[in-house]
């Protein structure tokens, strides 16, 4: 943390936005760089799981609000409306290097299902993980946005030009996807714990 921040503690999101507006003085925005820097970074490395693209994705964003903030009004959060131009950016980048975000993603999960003697929990985390990783950027940013960043129904709404009631039907088979997906997945490694189970049972008898 910066000397400068240090006294920019006590100031609320809304409040250091209104005075950067207001004045121009970096210090402001620096204040809220060092806030949400590392939270956006984050949620760029959950879409394209390279951290030298979250860190460029990161840069590019904070370009842009620079840009943008004089648009920004109250009647959201700072930090709702700051992770929508996040996701939205992430998802038009994505859009744009389809072919090798999907390269990415298959070598994602070939990586993980070549764990070995991982316990229950680490499985059930692994599980989670393939499942969000099989469903479309729109539907994992809208359960990302509802589920981690407690995102209102009305907020995912303006963020993707839908209605509210089109935003709880989209959340509810998501969630019947992803459950699906999950499901699966676990039959699918009780079939295998099975099959080797059967296959030393023989191997002993033999």
């Amino acid at each position: 943390m910066s000397v400068h921040s240090i006294g920019m503690n006590h100031y609320t999101d809304e409040q250091l936005v209104r005075m950067y507006v207001d004045t121009q003085r970096n210090t402001f925005f620096e204040a809220l760089y060092e806030r949400y820097a590392d939270k956006v970074y984050r949620k760029c490395l959950s879409f394209v799981k390279d951290q030298a693209k979250a860190e460029d994705f990161t840069h590019d964003i904070f370009l842009k609000l620079i840009v943008r903030i004089g648009t920004f009004k109250e009647s959201s959060k700072f930090s709702t409306w700051l992770f929508s131009i996040t996701y939205n950016y992430c998802m038009d980048q994505l859009r744009l290097t389809k072919k090798m975000a999907e390269d990415e993603l298959t070598e994602t999960i070939d990586v993980a299902e070549d764990g070995e003697d991982i316990d229950e929990i680490e499985m059930d985390a692994k599980r989670l993980r393939q499942a969000l990783d099989s469903i479309s950027h729109e539907e994992r940013t809208i359960l990302l946005m509802k589920y981690q960043d407690d995102f209102s129904i009305k907020d995912i709404a303006d963020t993707f030009g839908l209605t509210e009631s089109a935003v709880k039907m989209r959340l509810k088979r998501t969630k019947e996807k992803l459950k699906k997906r999950y499901l699966e997945g676990a039959m699918f490694t009780m079939l295998i714990i099975t099959k080797i189970t059967i296959l030393i049972k023989w191997w002993l008898k033999h």
